[in-house]
């Protein structure tokens, strides 16, 4: 009786050891399978993941307004751009974009210059420009900002604009944009979709301009959902702007936040966008572009990650300054684009939005100035 007791006990030990062998690999599969799927990192139950629509057809970018374009012909228009190129699929190509409209549409002639690799000629690509009879030249970005004062100084008779900055002259029209406003409707619709309560932010270079990305996108996340976190990294600090254009970097950063938790990733980085596109697409998480409708700008793999753009459109700010300027109408002094003169929007692009509804409405109440969205984190 003692030996088959004991037999008996052996049995049900191994018995038992099986069911916990069975459970942890049932345990296993269900948390990803081969090993593909991802950790969501917070220790959640589920996470955000990629369920976009790809392949939707973009709609020409309305520019202009009301009212026929000016006659901008005899007239001619430089444009140099920042570091990345016209091909940065971000800030300066929708400054491009908006040239290139210009062109069509104004019977102007253009020229569009780039930079050296670390944007050390500015100045003498604006001053080539202005030496060969462009009337009106034109720095994409902060970086001008003491290339095109210096410029703009020794030649009084051409008109200047600079995007992102503010240089004080009789000849210059600074074109700025509330990027916060913007931020603010994608932190909202982060905020929609996270399911890990974690959401991330990717700024290329650490400066204020970034800043007002940043302090936008926190604000948009904490009105619609108050126990969500953001996650906040830079690629590069104040004065290094390899930052905007460095994907690899991107990509290992925004796969960090990622595997740490976070579900949806905005970024500011320019050019760097890309590798968080990357980074989304490996890790089946959402993530959110900037300045131009960055859908439209990555592969049908990428564009089921991609849950909405913040739009600055640059382009509206580089057409209705030409169109000034084509007109004799150009006006020196800042002017701001935002969410109430098409300056500012957001992205639906892939069907991912949560509710737009709610989007629209905040985006309303800040037009109407009940929501007075902040500039610093």
């Amino acid at each position: 009786m003692k030996q088959r007791s004991g037999t008996k006990l052996l049995i049900l030990l191994f018995a038992a050891f099986a069911l916990i062998l069975a459970s942890c690999a049932s345990s296993d599969s269900d948390g990803g399978g081969s090993g593909s799927e991802p950790s969501d990192g917070g220790g959640s139950e589920s996470a955000a993941t990629c369920q976009g629509t790809p392949g939707e057809t973009q709609e020409a970018a309305e520019l202009g307004g009301e009212g026929e374009a000016p006659d901008g012909a005899g007239k001619k228009v430089g444009l140099v751009f920042d570091i990345g190129g016209k091909d940065d699929k971000s800030f300066n190509e929708s400054a491009f974009n908006g040239l290139e409209a210009a062109k069509e549409s104004m019977g102007i002639e253009t020229k569009s210059l780039e930079p050296n690799a670390d944007g050390s000629n500015r100045e003498d690509l604006l001053r080539e420009l202005a030496d060969d009879g462009y009337g009106l030249v034109i720095g994409v970005g902060f970086n001008f900002f003491d290339p095109l004062t210096a410029v703009a100084g020794d030649y009084p008779d051409t008109d200047f604009a600079i995007v992102d900055s503010v240089v004080e002259a009789d000849n210059v029209a600074s074109i700025t944009f509330a990027e916060e406003q913007g931020s603010y409707l994608v932190g909202a619709i982060a905020a929609q979709s996270t399911q890990t309560d974690t959401v991330g932010f990717v700024g290329g270079v650490e400066t204020s301009l970034i800043k007002k990305f940043q302090a936008g996108f926190e604000a948009g996340v904490a009105e619609v959902n108050k126990d969500a976190k953001v996650e906040v990294k830079y690629l590069t600090p104040d004065g290094d702007f390899s930052g905007f254009n460095d994907s690899a970097k991107g990509q290992t950063v925004a796969s960090g936040l990622y595997d740490a938790g976070a579900d949806v990733i905005f970024h500011a980085a320019g050019g760097s966008g890309a590798g968080v596109f990357k980074a989304a697409t490996e890790a089946d998480r959402l993530a959110i572009g900037v300045d131009s409708d960055q859908y439209f700008q990555v592969d049908e793999a990428e564009q089921k990650c991609m849950l909405s753009s913040m739009l600055k459109r640059v382009d509206v700010g580089v057409y209705d300054t030409i169109a000034a300027y084509a007109g004799d109408k150009f006006e020196s002094g800042v002017q701001v684009f935002d969410l109430a003169n098409g300056g500012i929007d957001y992205s639906q692009a892939g069907g991912q939005v949560k509710d737009s509804a709610q989007i629209d409405d905040l985006k309303q109440q800040i037009i109407d100035g009940d929501i007075e969205v902040p500039t610093e984190p």
